[in-house]
């Protein structure tokens, strides 16, 4: 049976998603996020280390449902939004965005906070010695010395938005070519006894799954081969 248009939006709305947090989220939240926590001594470590794991316990119904009240007219969210002109970010794809930020966010950060310890204090010393300066250090010794787990993140963080369902759904509300992602898409068909369409995305799914956890299998092997 042939792939309807619907599935293929949102399959499309999905990639996009997925490309959108995995690069946002990388370049200006969780790397200056793992960079601190792998190198700071303060007192704060430990909390700001518990609340960027805190969406692997918590339900993802209840982060949606607060980025919801948050984000709506009447929260501090969105009369923020609405006061530089955005407009409220429920239901439209720059709320999935923002969802999908903080739910993979620990997904990010505690493998680019591994890598960034493992590189050491020597080797920025050695930069210093040089007259480099720490953010050249950073561009040029740290960064190129955690690949591995940089690539890692990103593949993580690009499959997590992908299964993404629970903050998708309460905070996109599943519009049609708006907010509807493969897993909403995959919930629709079912309450629809569409079982045949469902199947096509879910069998999707699981090879998606498969191939991203083979992937980071054949990674850490790699990595371990070149530290060993």
């Amino acid at each position: 049976m042939p792939i309807s248009r619907a599935d293929l939006q949102a399959i499309w709305l999905t990639l996009q998603l997925a490309a959108s947090t995995t690069i946002l989220l990388l370049l200006l939240l969780a790397t200056p996020i793992a960079w601190w926590l792998a190198r700071t001594a303060s007192r704060w470590r430990g909390p700001v280390s518990a609340f960027v794991a805190l969406p692997l316990v918590l339900p993802p119904t209840v982060l949606g449902f607060y980025l919801l009240v948050a984000l709506g007219p009447n929260g501090w969210g969105g009369q923020l939004t609405q006061a530089l002109g955005i407009g409220l970010l429920p239901f439209t794809f720059g709320g999935l965005l923002l969802g999908s930020i903080l739910y993979s966010l620990p997904f990010a950060v505690q493998p680019l906070q591994t890598a960034f310890e493992a590189v050491g204090r020597r080797p920025l010393e050695a930069a210093a010695t040089l007259r480099a300066t720490p953010f050249d250090a950073f561009v040029h010794v740290v960064l190129p010395l955690s690949r591995g787990g940089i690539v890692q993140a990103a593949v993580l963080t690009f499959a997590h938005t992908v299964g993404e369902f629970g903050v998708v759904l309460m905070i996109g509300g599943n519009i049609p070519e708006r907010t509807r992602v493969v897993s909403t898409q995959i919930y629709g068909h079912v309450e629809a006894l569409d079982y045949t369409q469902a199947h096509w995305l879910s069998a999707g799914m699981v090879l998606f799954s498969f191939a991203v956890l083979l992937a980071l299998a054949l990674l850490n092997r790699r990595s371990a081969r070149v530290l060993g």
